[in-house]
């Protein structure tokens, strides 16, 4: 159960090492793009590609809904961000229950957004967990667990990808060894939460200092990304990290045009070094790139979108 491209490597990896995946289920095909094309989801694509049978309910809290699942007769469920909150009657329909994937080192960061906000928050590690799907959010007994750093420059789109096939290497692990594993329940009282995320998460506060917007512009890919305001119009920032620390500024003010950067007053006398920024409407560049088509005025500066 799955629908993301996060979820696919599990998958393969299921069928990979000889299991037989007797049903695939992913979110309903929904219109996307330009256009409003009907999308399938990436597990989607790859259940067709495998010849795996495909089930797409619009509703999984019916009876119709839970009969259908139950006569799959599996041994256990296997979910990787299926997109859609369970009932007690689909964790408990198959002898060895349900199995969730989650990307993030449990109890932390519990829900939707566990990969953006392990960068967000600063975090230097992170990992993968497999556990004992119950009817709370990521509250689980927990099987196993595999840790990862996070590297000082990597998006979150870049560890999604390194925890999507860290996480179908432990839930190949997990099945494996099912019977022999001792379920851990999870401290609660150190439970932290990554709620999915908004639009306005991606606003930048330029009174966080340099170092906490650099690490929301890396967490914050592909969605909602981290934009300002300049000139009065909307501007994405992509790439960036920590300069020398500096004085007499307001946040937002823009204080160096170098070559290769734009650098930004931050709170706490710090200093954001801009190297990849995009205007709204336009194609993402490197600020040298950018700073060729643009003049910056002295004391011009970043500040809310209206």
């Amino acid at each position: 159960m799955g629908t993301p491209a996060a979820a696919v490597p599990t998958l393969d990896k299921i069928v990979a090492t000889g299991h037989e995946v007797v049903a695939v289920y992913t979110q309903p095909d929904r219109p996307s793009g330009r256009g409003n094309k009907v999308a399938f989801s990436p597990v989607k694509e790859r259940a067709l590609q495998l010849g795996i049978p495909i089930f797409q309910p619009l509703k999984v809290r019916t009876e119709d809904a839970l009969e259908l699942f139950r006569s799959h007769q599996a041994d256990v469920a296997v979910v990787v961000a299926y997109g859609r909150i369970l009932p007690i009657g689909f964790l408990t329909a198959y002898p060895k229950g349900a199995i969730n994937v989650h990307f993030s080192l449990l109890p932390k960061l519990r829900g939707a957004a566990p990969v953006n906000w392990a960068i967000a928050n600063g975090d230097e590690k992170t990992g993968v967990t497999t556990m004992k799907m119950d009817e709370g959010l990521d509250t689980g007994d927990i099987l196993l667990q595999g840790e990862t750093q996070i590297a000082p420059s990597e998006t979150a789109i870049e560890l999604m990808e390194r925890l999507a096939e860290l996480g179908a290497e432990l839930l190949a692990e997990t099945l494996d060894r099912l019977d022999e594993i001792s379920p851990k329940m999870q401290a609660h009282e150190l439970a932290t939460h990554a709620p999915i995320l908004a639009r306005s998460d991606g606003e930048i506060d330029w009174n966080l200092t340099a170092k906490e917007i650099a690490d929301r512009v890396r967490g914050f890919q592909p969605f909602p990304g981290s934009f300002t305001s300049f000139r009065g119009e909307k501007l994405t920032i992509w790439a960036a990290g920590s300069s020398s620390n500096v004085s007499k500024f307001e946040p937002g003010d823009i204080l160096e045009v170098e070559r290769d950067a734009i650098i930004v007053g931050c709170g706490d006398a710090t200093a954001l070094r801009i190297t990849e920024l995009q205007q709204q409407g336009r194609k993402r560049l490197s600020a040298r790139d950018f700073l060729n088509g643009v003049k910056i005025e002295e004391g011009e500066r970043f500040s809310q979108t209206k």
